[in-house]
């Protein structure tokens, strides 16, 4: 592939993208998103569940109960990485997370989702709390309702206002930068690798 064009890095990022929704495989299906919380940087490995490349957004499920979510509603500024070693890609992502939670975009995602998906959200207390008993949260899932877990699920979009694309070779690295201000005006340019 050609890496000497700026539009067919930008279109090439976007496929990697919508590829690691439902591509298992891909690298780009799990991500790494990354915020601060006033004092450290907390990362976290998410799915990809969608990617909307006309809003520059990207959509990751999480439960509302988490540290995540109250971090996201502290502070919203975060990041999104990915690397595949394969293809000596790297996307890097800034921009501005948004929790929503008992709304439209909740309940389509929901209603979009596998129970065995749904029943992560089923679980007592919510993810990250201390226990003392791990067996206590272990369930089956003839045991629960995995509709009640909606009370609990909200999804993550997240929309970006940069995207780098790093391609390593060993004839030259790639890198490149596109940035969009609050307006949506695009600018690209080149970054020494």
């Amino acid at each position: 592939m050609n890496f000497n064009s700026k539009s067919v890095i930008e279109k090439h990022a976007y496929d990697l993208l919508k590829d690691g929704i439902k591509n298992r495989d891909s690298l780009f299906h799990t991500l790494v998103f990354s915020n601060f919380d006033g004092k450290n940087i907390s990362n976290k490995v998410m799915v990809l569940r969608d990617f909307n490349a006309a809003k520059r957004t990207l959509r990751f499920h999480s439960d509302y109960r988490s540290d995540k979510a109250k971090l996201i509603q502290a502070n919203n500024k975060a990041s999104v990485i990915g690397y595949d070693p394969n293809k000596k890609i790297q996307l890097r992502l800034t921009g501005i997370a948004k929790i929503n939670y008992k709304n439209k975009k909740t309940k389509e995602a929901w209603n979009d989702s596998q129970a065995i998906s749904k029943k992560c959200y089923s679980v007592l207390d919510g993810s990250s709390h201390k226990i003392s008993n791990p067996k206590k949260y272990d369930f089956h899932m003839k045991e629960i309702s995995v509709e009640e877990g909606y009370e609990n699920f909200c999804t993550i979009e997240f929309n970006f206002m940069t995207l780098e694309f790093l391609y390593l070779q060993r004839t030259g690295h790639r890198r490149c930068k596109f940035s969009w201000n609050a307006k949506g005006k695009k600018e690209s340019f080149w970054l020494v690798p």
